[in-house]
């Protein structure tokens, strides 16, 4: 027999090796040493194993505590709790050995065995099996019919174009960073491209010009984004179903495989957005291995995934942010670790500087650095850039060149604003229209190369020629009185070249400017060079004395006109149609020194002057990298809508309001509409909504501290963290465009995309678990989380069925015909496919 102690322990013994320590994972077998009884008083009345197992059961410090004759408090279901008191026990050791016995038994008996090494062989196997039909399933999507339709659809004009440019070394001007169009290039080089085709416009056929390669691939970076889910999506939620589902949604997405078939940078950038995303997933599940090999391999494979995203568009500041915030955390979490000590906690934060600062800055310059190297031919970008900067391109006027030093009345010159993107004092020989201003004609600033960007420097007080032989040279100086004539382009007619002058002066006058309030319009004005006293500008050089000569390229001029005294400048705006969208050039009466009111003396022409060298103005690597992120996000703020096109707003995005189309208009063309799957997008939209209300009501049941069962707290823990962290990338990636003022377009939103499709499969695979544990007591209670995955794996599959002309091609009647075959899928009248 058994005393009461002893039975008492016994059944305490059983029933704490039955429940989980910590967590409510996989249990190992029972170890004796490893049970806890919180709060139990030592038994001094037993000198059998049972008691033995009691005393090793208790942590050190509570024993210290005991030692020092102070008792801790009681938690749990334990002996204290219950009231009971142990009292000195009667049976012998053969007793308590056999109540051991029968406790190790049962325990045994009750916990789960591990697995066999053939049985976790056979589940790894099943994971790379897994994780090899997504990415299989991924490429075949994205490679099928990769060749149609066989020309240019959409954006490839300005992107095929771009790696035409890189094949050729011609420099040209884009708003995103070059990463993404090297890529291009060199895969085009790489698969036998030479350079040659135009990429005029879209529609155009490619013929015998090899564009696979470039289209294979953006489709090759494009397919690994399903895997690179897939992966992310394991690691935060534990789950293969979530991460299955997460891979089929965004493998039988309409939108993302259109994206993914063309020469475009989304693909591209999707790709380094979504390496980024995995790899801060898997260094952050390092955590308890710092240091480590793999540690450090993601951790700079993060770095360099950010590096890549930002080299591809503006667009990676976002992933940038995301993986700073986490970073933060992580480190503030670290460094309120009181067992690390500052030593370590700076070593953790120094690894992250190098890995996520120095890294990708490197590998960013060093783009950019391989970018000026390789475009070293003058193109149609050159206007965009500084005087200096085209210096240093081969087949610029500028390049190698020896012009006159100094600037002398008679001389035919360019003036270029300092202001980055703004371009060169131009006139053309349109007016302006009726109502604005006086009916004159027109004087911008335009961005590229041209001949009616030339200007005669004259005296204002005289008409006569000063570059007759018989005229001394007379050098413009600081202070000076001056007119400027225009001089317009050779215009061809017949088969000969006519010299056309429109000899107007440059001109202002008290009439408003065209787009900018109380500012002064500019016009030319004037017959061969006669016209009156608002023609007449001082020319002042900026921190210069008076009497000071002017130097071409280098002195910093500012023209301010007599009459009025305004001050020549370009406020950047774009003028309208009649202005041929050029920039508009006004006369300010705030005489304050700003870029726009700022020029120089580019082009410089002069017989009578001795010619320089222009070697020593090219600029350095840091300048020239500086102007070129200045000229970007100036271009960028400026883009405009092109004819014909579709453009959209940020709340369109999410419910699929409206598509774009890549490919042909009529009946009789092959179509393309980038549109994506709706039952997914609106799945998604749907699942953030869940999120934000199930999220909500978890987190502040936590907080009010509610007693969660073991497997809900897990799953409540997952949903928080794993789809807090996707639904951050989301919004990081979303909101902000309703910030811009640039004009949007629907694709700007599928990285966004890519996150909630990752919210959507963590939500519903932890919703259906837990709908499964809320009603274990149901025989089929199991099946309702397999049955909805299933469910929603076959519709996502069966949409993708329906829809999958949309990506693939139509050929035939348009949606609004009822012979189409796609006329009961237009859901929503905005979808004009």
């Amino acid at each position: 027999m058994l005393c009461a102690s002893c039975r008492l322990l016994a059944a305490r013994a059983c029933d704490h090796a039955a429940r989980p320590a910590q967590s409510p994972g996989p249990r190992a077998p029972l170890q004796w040493r490893e049970l806890h009884f919180p709060g139990y008083p030592e038994l001094p009345s037993c000198d059998s194993l049972a008691g033995r197992l009691v005393r090793q059961s208790v942590p050190p410090g509570r024993r210290a505590t005991r030692r020092r004759g102070k008792m801790p408090p009681a938690t749990g279901g334990g002996l204290a709790e219950s009231k009971l008191r142990p009292r000195r026990g009667r049976c012998g050791p053969q007793a308590a050995r056999a109540a051991c016995r029968d406790v190790a038994a049962e325990a045994v008996a009750r916990s789960p065995k591990r697995p066999a090494r053939g049985s976790r062989r056979f589940e790894a196997a099943g994971w790379w099996a897994l994780l090899a039909l997504v990415t299989l399933l991924s490429f075949a999507t994205r490679f099928h019919r990769l060749d149609e339709p066989p020309h240019i659809c959409w954006d490839e004009t300005h992107f095929g174009k771009m790696g035409s440019y890189y094949i050729n070394h011609t420099f040209f001007f884009d708003v995103h960073p070059p990463l993404g169009k090297m890529l291009i290039g060199l895969a085009g080089y790489l698969s036998g491209y030479d350079g040659t085709f135009l990429f005029q416009k879209p529609g155009d056929k490619y013929e015998h010009h090899s564009y696979i390669g470039m289209r294979g691939f953006c489709a090759f970076l494009g397919s690994w984004l399903v895997p690179f889910a897939y992966l992310t999506v394991l690691d935060l939620s534990k789950s293969l179903s979530a991460a299955l589902l997460t891979a089929a949604l965004l493998t039988f997405d309409t939108g993302c495989l259109t994206l993914s078939q063309y020469i475009l940078l989304d693909p591209i950038l999707m790709f380094f957005i979504m390496a980024a995303m995995l790899s801060m997933v898997k260094y952050n599940s390092c955590a308890d291995r710092p240091f480590s090999a793999p540690w450090w391999f993601w951790l700079s494979l993060t770095g360099v995934s950010l590096a890549g995203a930002l080299g591809v568009k503006f667009v990676g500041l976002f992933i940038i942010l995301q993986v700073g915030l986490n970073t933060i955390a992580d480190l503030w979490y670290l460094f309120g670790d009181l067992s690390l000590s500052l030593v370590t906690v700076g070593k953790h934060l120094t690894a992250r500087v190098l890995c996520l600062i120095v890294l990708p800055l490197a590998l960013y310059t060093a783009t950019f650095a391989v970018h000026f190297m390789v475009l070293s031919k003058s193109g149609p970008g050159d206007g965009f850039f500084s005087s200096a900067f085209q210096a240093r391109l081969s087949g610029n006027n500028l390049h190698n060149a020896s012009i006159p030093e100094h600037l002398a009345y008679g001389s035919v010159i360019t003036v270029k604003n300092l202001r980055m993107a703004i371009g060169y004092l131009h006139s053309h020989r349109h007016l302006y229209p009726e109502g604005i201003g006086a009916r004159q004609q027109q004087v911008t600033t335009y961005l590229h190369k041209d001949y009616n960007n030339l200007w005669i420097i004259k005296k204002h007080n005289t008409n006569s020629d000063p570059l007759d032989p018989s005229f001394p040279v007379e050098f413009v100086r600081h202070g000076d009185i001056i007119r400027l004539e225009h001089k317009e382009c050779p215009v061809k007619k017949i088969w000969r070249w006519e010299q056309k002058e429109t000899s107007r002066n440059l001109h202002s006058h008290y009439h408003e400017a065209p787009l900018t309030r109380k500012h002064y319009q500019v016009t030319g004005y004037g017959i061969n060079g006669t016209g009156d006293s608002n023609d007449f500008w001082r020319i002042e050089v900026v921190n210069r004395k008076f009497g000071n000569r002017i130097k071409v390229l280098r002195s910093r001029i500012r023209f301010i006109h007599l009459v009025t005294g305004c001050v020549l400048g370009s406020s950047g705006k774009v003028l309208p149609k009649w202005g041929w969208e050029q920039l508009e050039v006004t006369c300010t009466p705030y005489l304050k020194e700003t870029l726009n009111s700022i020029w120089n003396v580019e082009d410089h022409i002069n017989p009578k002057l001795p010619n320089i060298s222009l070697d020593v103005l090219q600029p350095s690597f840091p300048e020239m990298l500086l102007e070129s992120h200045m000229v970007m996000i100036r271009g960028n703020s400026g883009l405009k809508p092109k004819d014909n096109e579709f453009t959209s707003k940020p709340w369109h995005w999410p419910i699929n309001y409206q598509g774009l189309r890549f490919s042909g208009v009529n009946d009789t063309d092959f179509r393309v509409y980038l549109l994506g799957n709706p039952v997914v997008w609106w799945l998604n939209l749907l699942s953030i909504t869940l999120y934000l209300l199930s999220g909500s009501i978890i987190a502040v049941a936590m907080q009010r501290g509610a007693r969660l069962p073991a497997e809900v707290a897990e799953l409540s823990q997952v949903l928080l963290r794993g789809g807090g962290q996707v639904l951050l990338g989301w919004t990081l990636h979303y909101f902000p465009f309703f910030l811009m003022g640039r004009v949007l377009y629907f694709h700007h939103y599928f990285p966004a995309m890519l996150f909630s499709s990752m919210l959507t499969g963590i939500l519903w695979d932890t919703l259906l678990r837990l709908c499964a544990w809320g009603l274990a007591s149901w025989p089929l209670a199991r099946g309702i989380h397999v049955a909805g995955i299933l469910s929603l794996l076959l519709g996502t599959a069966y949409s993708f069925y329906l829809f999958h002309p949309l990506a693939y091609g139509m050929v035939g009647p348009l949606a609004q015909d009822p012979q189409s075959p796609m006329a009961g899928l237009r859901w929503l009248d905005s979808w004009d496919f």
